[in-house]
């Protein structure tokens, strides 16, 4: 099993407090998500349905607890 490529949003700007995602590819496949401090800690995976509904979350504002 080969390993994923994780790669950090070009928005981190040299940041390492992110995270890294990792999509290894194929079809129905999901992705791996993983704090970029501890790149060998745990990877969260994600189905594409989750992930999905993860980003349409975050796009509607729906973890804006008013830290911004």
């Amino acid at each position: 099993m080969t390993q994923p490529t994780f790669k950090k949003s070009s928005y981190s700007a040299g940041d390492d407090n992110c995270v890294e995602v990792a999509t290894p590819g194929g079809s129905g496949s999901g992705s791996r998500i993983r704090d970029s401090k501890d790149p060998s800690g745990p990877a969260l995976a994600f189905d594409r349905a989750a992930h999905t509904a993860f980003i349409d979350a975050v796009a509607a504002g729906e973890f804006d607890f008013g830290l911004l």
